[in-house]
């Protein structure tokens, strides 16, 4: 019986530490372009405001 329960115990910490895992969201294709496009964006943006900046210090 000690046996049982210990595998029982192990098996449920097993399954608790796969189960957080397994629910994340997964996204769909239009999240992901979403995503990857706000992620451009933001890119695009900090490299205008350094290149904004550039030219400011340039001209001073």
């Amino acid at each position: 019986m000690i046996r049982k329960e210990g595998n029982d115990r192990r098996l449920r910490e097993a399954n608790n530490a796969f189960k957080a895992i397994g629910t994340e969201k997964r996204m769909t294709d239009y999240e992901k372009a979403q995503q990857s496009f706000r992620d451009n964006r933001e890119r695009l943006k900090a490299e205008r405001l350094a290149r904004e900046t550039r030219a400011k210090e340039s001209v001073k």
